[in-house]
């Protein structure tokens, strides 16, 4: 594998110096093993790395700048959900502070509140929970 042509080991070692995450520090020590000779075997035993993800690594730095190469991908997951504070106080508000003509959350309003007023969306039962939790 002839990765690292190009790679400038100088550059490699000062974002090392400034690095403050762990999991870009070992992406970056992994890196200059490997310039330093290291084989992808050697490094995934060393610092017991997967060889896929020691290659997914090493191609990473060739593809891209130092800085987005050892940072982390976003990862798709689980929408961020409202804070209890802020649910607690639309709750409170009641239904014709959204402009609706009714007096009482269900489930399927505060649903549709939600999702128009903040983009994020809860199940019809979770939002039951926390009707019964969040009110009075």
């Amino acid at each position: 594998m002839d990765k690292f042509d190009g790679i400038d080991s100088d550059a490699l070692r000062e974002a090392l110096a400034d690095a403050t995450d762990a999991k870009e520090t070992k992406r970056l020590i992994v890196a200059l093993d490997y310039l330093d000779g290291a084989s992808v075997d050697d490094l995934s035993d060393r610092y017991g790395i997967p060889r896929s993800t020691v290659y997914y690594w090493l191609s990473r730095f060739e593809e891209r700048p130092i800085e987005e190469a050892i940072a982390d991908e976003d990862r798709p997951g689980r929408p961020t959900k409202l804070d209890r504070s802020v649910l607690r106080e639309v709750i409170d508000a009641g239904p014709t502070s959204y402009g609706l003509d009714r007096d009482e959350w269900s489930p399927a309003v505060l649903r549709e509140v939600l999702d128009r007023e903040f983009d994020v969306s809860y199940s019809e039962g979770h939002l039951r929970r926390l009707l019964a939790e969040l009110s009075g």
